[in-house]
């Protein structure tokens, strides 16, 4: 049975909408980037040009209706299942940074150097695991080589859902037990690090109902709900995934690492010496 690439005609002015909006917000990351030099952000840009050529591919793939050939279709789907797995290596990047910022290596349930190497390869798994299965189900010729695309995408979406989910928790930890430090009250007033903690739980919650949402589309296979309604895609895809990279273009992370001020180290090692450093 050959595999039809769409249950429906796919909207071309809904792709062109969301490929000028991340455009905008891409080249906003860029510039942002750059300028502060805030280079651990990369992959986060790299995922916004992937969202920016996915819906240019799938407005390519709107204007074939009904007769699609399949490299647009391929570049589209490949591209948007990734994207966000970028994304998410930018967030653990931003809490190890946090946590050195605020010399709360005692504070955190996983060390600074260990979180960011811990996350980052889980969301490397999952980032080939949904590469992989998109690879195959794209070229499937065969409802076995379907079933075998189909199954490494969710292995994959669910690597990146369990890990979030970890990441949350340690993350929660992380910010009750500094709210409950007294080095709190000191740093509380020239970083605004908590405010960028909400912000990372925002972020991170957007990611997360997306693969959750992924995880059933693709539970359900070609032939389910989920992927008979375009709308469903940008809702809970498009949408979500760019409101995740305007949150970080108003909020982004070289703010949080500009404020630090001139004397912030040596406030630090009188707070320690003083005996305040961390329970």
């Amino acid at each position: 049975m050959a595999y039809e690439l769409y249950n429906y005609n796919p909207s071309t002015s809904a792709a062109v909408a969301f490929a000028v909006m991340f455009a905008l917000s891409t080249v906003g990351h860029l510039w942002q980037t750059g300028r502060n030099k805030s280079w651990f952000f990369t992959p986060f840009v790299i995922g916004g040009c992937f969202e920016l050529v996915g819906y240019i591919a799938r407005y390519i793939s709107a204007k074939q209706s009904p007769n699609w050939t399949t490299m647009p279709y391929v570049i589209q789907e490949l591209l948007l299942l990734v994207a966000p797995s970028l994304f998410a290596a930018s967030i653990y990047m931003i809490l190890g940074r946090i946590i050195r910022l605020l010399n709360g290596d005692s504070n955190s349930p996983i060390r600074p150097s260990w979180l960011t190497k811990i996350f980052v390869t889980g969301d490397v798994i999952s980032f080939f695991m949904q590469s992989g299965g998109g690879g195959i189900l794209a070229t499937a010729k065969s409802d076995s080589s379907m079933n075998m695309g189909n199954n490494v995408i969710i292995g994959g979406l669910i690597v990146q859902v369990i890990s979030f989910s970890v990441f949350i928790v340690v993350s929660v930890i992380f910010h009750r037990r500094m709210l409950n430090s007294p080095m709190h009250m000191m740093v509380k007033t020239q970083i605004p690090w908590s405010r960028y903690m909400m912000i990372l739980y925002t972020g991170s919650a957007l990611i997360l109902v997306r693969s959750a949402y992924r995880v059933a589309e693709y539970v359900q296979g070609s032939t389910g709900y989920l992927q008979s309604k375009e709308a469903f895609v940008y809702i809970f895809d498009a949408t979500l995934m760019l409101l995740c990279c305007i949150l970080f273009n108003i909020f982004h992370p070289s703010k949080l690492l500009a404020k630090r001020p001139q004397n912030y180290e040596e406030d630090l090692e009188m707070m320690n010496e003083s005996g305040y450093r961390n329970i």
